[in-house]
């Protein structure tokens, strides 16, 4: 059963920091409200190690969603909500996304920051958001105007604008975006994955455009989280979720290419210091769950809709159909793979059986969708196997215990895998 879901329907240029004038800064809450006005607020001075670039804004390609450049700058090509919104009387802004390409940088960095030149009329928002590469691939997105801390040191840095409109109202205009890192901030031991059950819905809707930009395909492999920070960039898995029936008996590992139900900034995943938004929730509390379950909020979402479900997780019909042989709307339990370590393998060509054991003969427990990020444990010698890739008597096995065999696996990051 599906129901109205809100959604999000590059090589840097360095700037002469004169011509770049913050006109407007993000508040607390990590957006721009207001129009750029006054007199121009310089640039902090950068200390002497810290590594300073302004984002390519003026490249707009098929990957960026609902924004084009202009002779003054970037701004929303439809300031009407779009894609699934559009059906929904509810939706209240047009949204928008330009994603650059990541920097190489020349040390690593712990905190990068964001300083943005934007015009921004009553309503519409700004809003510079960035993740770092590090071992075990990409953290997860966040507002970077404040300053945001990396758990570890990160080697790339990527960043994305995002832009919003009130329905049919006026859009911002980014003339810039300068990006400083150093690494000066303080950083704590990584944490391991996290594991909660939260309740599934399928997304349906085949043919819509999903948040990064993927056009939804009959069948299809995805989650959806009501958080951007967990948004893979369209055409990879680096945010993937492993999504299991309650009793363990089939799981599929899929990547997060949209956002929703219901909300868009309640990474729930996260504990109450990180957590954007109702950060008074017990972390792995979904805040549709806790409205739905005990008026939290007046049990209304982000947007005052009155939830209808305590859905913290959306499925594409073949992760619901076909990965977990659901029928209708339950309970699952999700592993949000990125909060975890070690040695990850993508999955180059799929979807993938993931067997109980390293043969085809042994019985399948469920599916990797092509280009999630699986956790690989340790490796082992099977069949042999001719896939895309090779031709191969290695399987690995996961961390779930289960197998998938190495001839799918395009790639391995985060470290040596050991035999097991």
């Amino acid at each position: 059963m599906t129901r109205p879901r809100c959604r999000i329907p590059s090589v840097a240029l360095i700037a002469t920091l004169t011509l770049l004038l913050t006109a407007a800064l993000l508040p607390a809450t990590g957006t721009v409200p207001a129009a750029s006005s006054g007199a121009p607020i310089a640039f902090v001075a950068a200390a002497p190690d810290d590594e300073r670039w302004s984002a390519d804004i003026t490249v707009v390609d098929r990957d960026d969603v609902n924004v084009r450049r202009t002779a003054a700058g970037l701004r929303l090509r439809e300031v009407r909500p779009t894609g699934r919104g559009a059906r929904s009387p509810h939706s209240a802004v047009a949204e928008g996304m330009l994603l650059t390409a990541p920097r190489t940088l020349a040390r690593p960095a712990t905190r990068v920051r964001a300083e943005i030149n934007a015009a921004v009329p009553t309503g519409a928002t700004v809003e510079a958001q960035v993740r770092g590469w590090r071992a075990a691939g990409w953290t997860e997105w966040r507002t970077a105007t404040a300053g945001v801390v990396f758990d570890r040191p990160v080697t790339r840095v990527q960043t994305r604008v995002v832009l919003t409109a009130p329905d049919r109202g006026a859009t911002a205009t980014v003339r810039g975006v300068q990006l400083t890192a150093d690494a000066n901030a303080a950083v704590s031991a990584a944490t391991p994955g996290r594991t909660y059950r939260v309740y599934a819905t399928r997304i349906g809707l085949v043919g819509e455009v999903t948040a990064n930009g993927r056009t939804v395909q009959p069948r299809d492999h995805f989650a959806a989280l009501p958080s951007r920070r967990g948004l893979s960039p369209i055409n990879t898995g680096d945010y993937t979720v492993r999504v299991c029936t309650t009793n363990g008996s089939r799981c599929e590992y899929a990547p997060v290419w949209d956002v929703g139900p219901w909300n868009t900034r309640d990474d729930y995943w996260n504990p109450s210091s990180v957590r954007e938004n109702w950060k008074n929730l017990p972390q792995g509390r979904p805040e549709a769950q806790a409205a739905y379950q005990s008026g939290y909020n007046g049990g209304r979402d982000q947007f005052g809709r009155t939830v209808l479900n305590p859905a913290g997780i959306d499925l594409a019909d073949g992760t619901f159909w076909d990965g977990l042989r659901l029928t209708t709307n339950a309970w699952v339990d999700v592993a949000y793979l990125w909060t975890g370590g070690g040695p990850r393998g993508v999955v180059g060509d799929g979807p993938l059986n993931i067997r109980t054991g390293a043969s085809t003969s042994y019985a399948t427990r469920g599916l990797a969708a092509r280009l999630a990020h699986v956790p690989i444990q340790c490796y082992v010698t099977g069949q042999s196997v001719a896939g895309p890739y090779r031709t191969t008597t290695r399987w690995n096995r996961l961390a779930s215990g289960q197998y998938v065999s190495h001839a799918y696996i395009s790639s391995v990051y985060g470290g040596s895998v050991p035999v097991c």
